[in-house]
């Protein structure tokens, strides 16, 4: 067991006597905030079956790991800063520092898993519903908790209360040089295999665009599709063209794929495609149903990109201002500044959901109406 004195327990320094208070006031927000917001989204799931998806499960196994910090961590970190002390003991200090790397870890791996299944839904569907089936899906969420508990899990001696950031974290030197290397994985190897794959899903969505406009260009209405005034085209059917450099599908068979939109697109024509119009006159439209789900996955998509980029964003100060001021030369206040501003991470995700696709905001508001009725009921 390790013994801390009471110095070891506090942050108290002159410059952030005051600073505390809007660092307390910013941590109820994020507690208030995430909670509701997070809480609301596993109901929308659980109530909703447009929403309860293999695709979906990574939101949530996401909102999980939000609510791990936001709702059980964050009121501890809220209470240290009120007092500038760390209240709750040294073995809680312990089991706070590892919960709280378990669950950035576990988010880092859900985004990185949300990536790549974005990846695949475009460019191999056959492999996407192999990889991504119904019985695989809870081993795969399962894997992020056992992989976030079993590389923070040997780091249990590590972990005591940082005064720089009045909160328990992993001590910076007695954990080296695996601290370092986990870092490594994580912050760099992990967000950078998302970002990459991200790259790849613009740049497959961006060739297939191409190949589109190239096949509306070289289209034309043979002369012997019409006789006797009789358009004998047939409207409603699809052509298939392989762009060989993009490797994508612009067009489906004549049987229709299925209905894909929002968070609850999945593939059960094993093929996701971008899909034109049949060889038809210029007037002709396209088909809804092709236009819908191309830009349903484009908008599904866009929203997968947000919520990786404000997690990049909420750690980026914390993370580089720890990398450049490994001599601790900063000022007490910048390191609890950056440290803070990490708690957005945990908060803002429900927020992009509701603000950017249409079925999880519809879903918001009927589990929102559905209290308020039994509410109005009890009354």
């Amino acid at each position: 067991k390790m013994n801390f004195t009471d110095d070891n327990y506090t942050c108290y320094s002159p410059g952030i006597v005051h600073y505390r208070y809007f660092a307390a006031s910013w941590g109820i927000m994020v507690t208030l905030v995430g909670t509701i917001g997070n809480v609301l989204t596993i109901l929308a799931f659980a109530l909703d079956k447009k929403l309860q998806t293999r695709f979906n499960l990574l939101i949530i196994n996401l909102t999980l790991a939000d609510i791990l910090y936001c709702s059980l961590l964050q009121p501890f970190s809220v209470d240290a800063y009120v007092h500038l002390y760390w209240r709750a003991g040294d073995t809680f200090c312990q089991v706070f520092g590892l919960l709280l790397f378990v669950a950035n870890s576990v988010s880092i791996l859900t985004l990185c898993l949300i990536a790549v299944s974005r990846y695949l839904l475009i460019a191999n569907s056959k492999v996407f519903n192999r990889i991504f089936s119904r019985f695989n899906m809870p081993f795969i969420i399962g894997a992020t908790w056992v992989a976030g508990f079993g590389s923070f899990g040997p780091l249990w001696y590590a972990f005591v209360f940082v005064k720089k950031v009045c909160t328990c974290s992993f001590h910076r030197i007695k954990g080296r040089p695996y601290t370092t290397i986990l870092m490594a994985f994580y912050f760099v190897v992990g967000l950078g295999t998302v970002g990459v794959f991200y790259f790849l899903i613009h740049r497959k969505v961006k060739a297939a665009a191409k190949a589109l406009q190239q096949y509306k260009i070289k289209t034309v209405v043979p002369k012997e599709a019409k006789s006797d005034g009789i358009d004998k085209s047939t409207p409603g059917r699809y052509e298939k063209f392989e762009d060989a450099d993009s490797g994508i599908s612009a067009g489906v068979s004549h049987t229709q794929s299925s209905n894909v939109s929002g968070l609850s697109q999945e593939v059960s024509a094993e093929e996701v495609s971008v899909k034109i119009p049949p060889a038809a006159p210029k007037s002709a439209p396209t088909p809804p149903q092709a236009k819908d789900s191309n830009t349903e996955f484009k908008k599904v998509t866009r929203m997968c990109f947000m919520v990786f980029l404000f997690f990049v964003i909420s750690f980026l100060p914390f993370l580089l201002l720890n990398i450049f001021d490994a001599k601790n030369r900063a000022p007490h206040i910048l390191h609890m500044i950056s440290a803070n501003f990490t708690w957005l991470n945990s908060c803002i995700n429900p927020i992009l959901y509701a603000a950017m696709n249409r079925h999880f905001n519809e879903a918001y508001r009927n589990v929102i109406m559905t209290v308020v009725r039994k509410f109005r009921k009890n009354a």
